[in-house]
Parts: C-alpha cells; structure tokens; sequence
C-alpha cells in the first residue's frame, strides 16, 4: 500500500469500536490523523495508545454541529451502529446520519476533500434477494423501530450522491456487513459480544427466535482493509461497495463455535424475535473483489478467537477498571436534541 505522509485524514466516530482500528491503521500508514467523536458510544480507552502518537489528534465534538477544518480525506463513521444504543435516542440517531452527513460534506466542499460514507448492509432491510448485491434497492419499513438508523443511513447515501452530482464531491460508499474484533463494547448488545461475554462469564447465551437466521460475520481487521482500498480507488468511483465476509452462519451455529472455544457450559436462552430483524444477511462481495482486489482473510474461528482473548483479559479486570473503560470519557453526555 502506498503511504501519502502529507495527507490529513479525518474520522468522524473514530473513538468508536471500527473507527479506533480505522484511525491506528491509518497512522501506521503515515497519515496525520484527526479523530472526531462525542464520545456518546465511542471511548477514550479506544484510543488511549494512540493519544500519545504526534501525527494524532483528538477532538470531542459531535457531527450534528457544523465543523471547520482543513483535511484531505474524510471517514465518515459518525453513529451508534448496535440496535440498542440507536434505538435509545432515535431523533438523535436520524440526525447523526442525515445533519452530520451534511456536515461533513459540506466540510468537504469548502476543503476538496475526498470523502467515504460508512453505510450499512441495513440499506437492504430484511431482504427479499439473497445475497444481497449493491443494485438491489432494499425491503426496508420505513417507520418501525429500526427505520432511525435503515432509513438514515438511505438517506445519508442520496446525499453523498446528491453532493457528488451537484457540487463535484469525490464521494465513496461502503456498505458495511456485520464487523466484531477487539474493542466492541461488552453491552453494546451485538450478537459476537453479547455471546462471548456471557460464554465467559457461564451465563446463559441469548438467542433470539429460533436460532435459525443468518448472519456473515467480518473480522475488523478484513473490514479496515476494505475502506482504506475503497477511499483509494480512483474519483470517479461512486458506487456502492458491499464490505463484508460472505461465510454465512447461524445464530445457532455462531452460539456452538463461541461455547466451543470459550470451553464453556453456557445454555441457549431462547427470546422473541425483535420487530424487522432480518432473517437472512449475506453480501455479494464480487464488486469489491474487481474494484479492490479485495476479500477477508481472516476465518471466523481465527476472528472469534481473537476477540475472545480480548475480552477475557478485559473481564479479567478488576470491576472499577472495567467500568472505567467501559465508561471512559462517556460521562460528557450526548447533546439532547
């Protein structure tokens, strides 16, 4: 890969779960790097070990309100990506995604920055196509529960595009398919995080339904790979990229592999099915693969096992140590809108 020394780069949620593996990808690639968050889900542990870093800056401050600075390439990665943290505050969530895309395009604009959207395979809702490819326009109810983040994210996409036909923007789009590895959050209520963590812990793992739909489970590290060729293709590129790990597995199936290499005894709690989860979720990755030369490389026991040691030393903590991280610098609250 090539390393551009002199380019600043900005990433919006860049304290956040991807954005922190984003941001340490980035400085190792030479980058001056400017990381954007709220801290409302993101945390300063994330990026604690690159605080010290000289081509690394910090600053809290949330996408909705307008940003002025000078930059060459914008990650635009800013919201709540688990259903429970953007169902908490749903105006707020609609607003990270539409106003803050706003934001940064604008910031955009005025810079001549390139800039990369992180969309989501939530563009496709529950799906009637399987696998799901980039032309497919979506199954998506667009006032339930989960119509805050599906439908923001639709429209943080005909922005980006709106921007790049109206006004010359080099705009780029991925579409991100379920991403775990070290730093999620343990209660940030994903599937991967959720289930380690009770394995860990002997508590019972929570299955929802019957167990029986699908999901494709991409490694953080195959994922930081993606974006950073993405936003390195050339400007005339638009189009939607799916990014994800075509393996497809079950709910059930991730809940035996986790048991298995965790050594644990855990039983299955089985619970309703929330409202519009979908069924089945897999990408068709063909398009990254011509445009990027790109596929995961990491296999999901490899993944799981590293995230598994992740989060076994940080349960292995003393409890006001993992509160501490859990919580670190979350204490400045969101803005309520």
């Amino acid at each position: 890969m090539e390393h551009h020394n002199s380019e600043k780069v900005m990433v919006t949620g860049g304290a956040g779960f991807l954005g922190s593996h984003l941001c340490r990808r980035l400085l190792e690639d030479g980058a001056e790097v400017v990381c954007l968050d709220n801290l409302s889900t993101g945390s300063v542990s994330n990026i604690g070990h690159l605080l010290r870093e000289p081509k690394f800056e910090f600053v809290q401050r949330d996408v909705i309100d307008p940003i002025y600075l000078e930059v060459d390439k914008i990650f635009n990665l800013a919201c709540p990506a688990s259903p429970i943290h953007y169902q908490s505050d749903p105006v707020c969530t609609t607003k990270t995604n539409v106003v803050g895309s706003i934001n940064v395009l604008e910031l955009a604009r005025r810079s001549g920055a390139k800039v990369l959207q992180a969309s989501t395979s939530e563009v496709y809702g529950d799906p009637q196509l399987h696998p799901q490819t980039e032309d497919y326009w979506g199954h998506v109810n667009p006032h339930g529960p989960r119509s805050c983040y599906d439908e923001g994210k639709r429209c943080a996409e005909s922005l980006f595009f709106d921007y790049h036909r109206q006004y010359g923007i080099t705009t780029k789009i991925a579409r991100i398919f379920n991403t775990y590895g070290p730093a999620m959050r343990p209660n940030d209520g994903r599937v991967v995080s959720n289930f380690i963590v009770q394995a860990l812990k002997g508590d019972p793992l929570t299955i929802f339904g019957d167990g029986t739909q699908t999901r494709a489970f991409c490694y953080v590290d195959d994922m930081v790979e993606g974006l950073v060729r993405l936003m390195d293709t050339p400007d005339e590129y638009t189009a939607p990229v799916n990014l994800g790990n075509p393996s497809e597995f079950t709910i059930l199936e991730l809940a035996d592999r986790v048991t298995a290499l965790t050594r644990s005894q855990s039983e299955f709690d089985f619970h309703a099915l929330p409202v519009d989860d979908p069924v089945q979720r897999r990408p068709d990755i063909g398009r990254a693969g011509e445009l990027l030369g790109w596929s995961p490389q990491f296999d999901l026991d490899e993944g799981l096992a590293r995230t598994i040691a992740y989060f076994s030393d940080f349960l292995d903590k003393e409890p006001n140590e993992r509160d501490q991280l859990v919580h670190a610098n979350t204490i400045v609250a969101a803005p309520q809108y």
